[in-house]
């Protein structure tokens, strides 16, 4: 049976639709982490682990005269954000009503994608290391002026180079920092988002809800890995007569390849 339940949910199949469409239209533009490393999957609920290709030994041996290694594995990490839909809005929708409350579950996925950023970018404490925590080079201050931006990411982009650490790069933007970026034209009028492009060799610069700050990294492949499990699908939970407990789920591991090929910029 589908671990999701979803025939089981007083939902329509139009209303399944209307649900999924609408979580689709709210991830795609928050999920920052996906647009700027390598995406694997989806794999299926079943996949458990990444191969990391190493081993550890083992301290004891269940015969004499033998010895042991344990191959090293990345555990999947299962995500879950919760909401609840009224059920007569739900009806409303069948009805062919165009203003269907789904606050909910905008408020469900815009958690769940900032929470996919944050562990992939600054890491998730007894679960994964982020890009932040294993980037070798000092983390610069950005600062409060957006004039200062591109001299701080050619700066983020000249060490990448001197560790022969090639482009494109790509840059993850917290939400200040986009904002700052987009609505600045420095002078004589140029956009600084157009500027910020030729430095990062055209590579692309990204909203990231949950990023603090800022962070360069590198475009050319091989350097991160976001295995994907299960991608983001909506689930049913229970139901009573107004209401119905549905949730939002994924699962994926994140390994650092190459910790060199990425520098963070502080807020």
């Amino acid at each position: 049976m589908d671990h999701l339940l979803r025939s089981r949910a007083p939902i329509s199949d139009a209303g399944w639709e209307l649900l999924d469409g609408e979580a689709r239209e709210r991830l795609s533009s928050a999920l920052a982490a996906r647009k700027l490393v390598d995406f694997a999957g989806p794999h299926g609920w079943q996949y458990s682990a990444t191969n990391l290709g190493r081993t550890a030994p083992l301290t004891s041996a269940p015969s004499e005269g033998v010895s042991g290694l344990q191959r090293r594995v990345l555990p999947v990490i299962e995500v879950r954000a919760d909401f609840q839909l009224s059920r007569a809005e739900l009806r409303d929708a069948d009805r062919g009503a165009d203003d269907v409350d789904l606050e909910a579950l905008d408020r469900a996925a815009h958690q769940i994608a900032v929470s996919e950023n944050v562990a992939v970018f600054h890491g998730w404490h007894g679960a994964l290391q982020g890009i932040a925590e294993v980037s070798p080079y000092e983390q610069v201050a950005l600062g409060e002026l957006s004039d200062a931006y591109p001299r701080h990411v050619a700066g983020a982009v000249e060490r990448l180079l001197c560790s022969g650490i090639g482009g494109p790069y790509g840059l993850a933007l917290g939400r200040e920092q986009y904002r700052r970026v987009i609505e600045t034209a420095e002078h004589g009028g140029y956009p600084l988002l157009e500027h910020l492009a030729k430095i990062l060799e055209g590579g692309p610069i990204v909203w990231a809800p949950g990023v603090k700050g800022a962070v360069v990294l590198s475009e050319r492949g091989g350097d991160f890995s976001f295995r994907c499990g299960q991608d983001l699908s909506i689930g049913f939970d229970s139901h009573d007569s107004e209401t119905v407990s549905l949730y939002i789920e994924e699962s994926f591991t994140f390994h650092v390849a190459t910790p060199e090929a990425a520098v963070v910029l502080k807020p």
